[in-house]
């Protein structure tokens, strides 16, 4: 009657509205009050290992690590057993626990009673409860079959709690992920890869052939060539397109998060994790993992990025459990990775994984023919967005934009076009028109001008227009950090250090602005 009322016990206790950490807890302080143990474990079983949940009356190193069954006899018996598991007082078999009982750690070197009753649900062993007292028969007491019962109710319990961790890590995935496609419109939004000459149209036949299979991909290209529309591209193809797409600036990521950034951390691991966070890799699991300036990405982090890559594992920071993900991955660089491996500042391996596929985006000043196609495009998007007119560019202005070098391609190419647009319309308010020109006085191309400084340009350049301060201060940016890098012979880093910038911020401007030295 006893037994039944403490069954009655738990499961009542056990069903309360509790965390999963802590109802794991509350069994094993109920288990104490019916099994007299000294120290106890509740571990779930993951493949060929047991990672502990919660413990008693061990140090907690203890739960701070994996237990491998081959190389811990008796959790391997316990885990393969059918029914409850009393390790005989003369057993010689080494006990995992050794040395890390909390008040003693040599109390479990010496004779003592030890147990284990593996957690099965549904024929399957999903864990194991292990018990030890110092007192050699603590346990002769206890029937077999009140510990089939508490087994039978701690394997539903362990199964009911990963279930609803299950559900909440979904949630918390689902809320990132939403997260990221926020920002990712806000920041970036679509768009598709516009052009038809020959070196346009190759690259989309090789994006929808590459998108078919779950090869890696590295696209290279200089600034502003869309590398993010080739990977938009490869996952809308892809068996993937119904899963997320993440996007993550390696530029951007400082050395001291980027291992959290892109593989999570535990709580604890370092100042200021508050919480286990999943990584990137987590979020994109089952989708694509889109690595932009993969050549920023800090060295100490390559080899663990490979590891994910070639063995489909990660590792949280701070957790010596390795996690499964199925991620497709596609890296982008504007830089010559080949020339990076020479310096010693990105790895070979590395490098050799990702350009399993390689792609190139063409410069626009090899594709001129396609600016009226791109313009066009633009003039349509900033008249939707402005509740305008439409426009439509002169000749004249045609003409100039295709005597242009683009060394901002085709971003500085929309930049460009996105002010004329503004500045025009500003012009054309009160005039009756059916359609707004855009002509050459309206366009800005900064670099055209040798020896005069970005602001005169745009001061002369469109005599009927005086610029905006937002408009000012961008050119002069521009004009400060190409004035920097030109001192330091197209050496970033070294400008950054003069600008008082770190390297990744100095990147994000770069891209931000359209940049490029020479």
């Amino acid at each position: 009657m006893k037994d039944l009322q403490n069954l009655i016990q738990i499961a009542v206790n056990l069903n309360a509205t509790l965390t999963s950490k802590d109802r794991y807890h509350e069994l094993l302080r109920i288990f104490r009050e019916i099994v007299p143990y000294d120290a106890a474990v509740l571990m779930i079983l993951e493949k060929d290992q047991l990672i502990p949940l919660a413990s008693f009356g061990l140090i907690s190193e203890a739960t701070e690590k994996a237990y491998t069954l081959k190389e811990h006899p008796r959790l391997d018996i316990i885990a393969n057993a059918k029914s409850p598991i009393r390790f005989p007082l003369d057993c010689d078999l080494p006990d995992p626990f050794d040395g890390m009982v909390e008040d003693d750690p040599k109390a479990l070197e010496h004779v003592h009673a030890c147990m284990g009753c593996p957690l099965i649900v549904e024929d399957k062993t999903i864990g194991i409860l292990t018990a030890d007292s110092l007192r050699p028969h603590a346990f002769d007491e206890i029937s077999d079959d009140f510990l089939h019962a508490i087994a039978a109710l701690s394997g539903a319990t362990l199964r009911t709690s990963r279930l609803l961790d299950t559900f909440e890590e979904s949630a918390r995935i689902q809320g990132m992920l939403a997260q990221d496609l926020m920002e990712q419109v806000s920041s970036r939004g679509g768009g598709e890869l516009i052009g038809t000459g020959t070196q346009i149209t190759r690259l989309k036949e090789n994006i929808k052939l590459v998108a078919k299979s779950d090869l890696a991909v590295l696209v290279m290209g200089e600034t502003g060539t869309g590398k993010e529309l080739v990977a938009r591209g490869i996952h809308a193809y892809s068996r993937r397109s119904d899963k997320p797409l993440i996007y993550v600036n390696c530029a951007a990521l400082p050395e001291s998060i980027a291992e959290s950034e892109l593989f999570g951390h535990r709580k604890g691991s370092f100042t200021g994790a508050i919480q286990d966070r999943m990584g990137k890799f987590e979020v994109a699991n089952n989708g694509t993992l889109f690595l932009d300036e993969i050549g920023e990405l800090p060295l100490s982090i390559q080899a663990k990025l490979l590891r994910a890559i070639q063995e489909g594992e990660i590792q949280r920071v701070g957790d010596d459990r390795p996690r499964k993900v199925d991620v497709r991955v596609i890296a982008a660089t504007n830089r010559d990775l080949v020339e990076e491996i020479k310096k010693g500042t990105f790895r070979s391996d590395l490098y050799h994984r990702l350009n399993v596929y390689p792609l190139v985006t063409p410069p626009l000043r090899d594709h001129l023919h396609d600016i009226p196609l791109l313009t066009g495009f633009f003039c349509d998007t900033y008249q939707r967005r402005l509740g305008s007119k439409p426009f439509r560019l002169s000749e004249a202005s045609i003409n100039k934009l295709s005597n242009y070098e683009w060394p901002g391609n085709v971003r500085e190419l929309k930049n460009i076009i996105s002010r004329a647009t503004l500045h025009a319309s500003q012009e054309n308010t009160a005039k009756n028109k059916s359609v707004i020109l855009i002509e050459p006085k309206h366009l800005f191309l900064p670099s055209m001008n040798e020896g005069v400084s970005a602001i005169d340009v745009i001061l002369t350049a469109q005599s009927d227009h005086h610029p905006t301060l937002q408009e000012a201060l961008t050119l002069y940016k521009k004009e400060i950090i190409l004035e920097a890098v030109k001192r330091h012979e197209g050496n970033w880093a070294g400008a950054a250090k003069e600008l008082g910038l770190h390297r990744s911020n100095l990147y994000h401007l770069r891209d931000q602005l359209g940049l490029k030295y020479p």
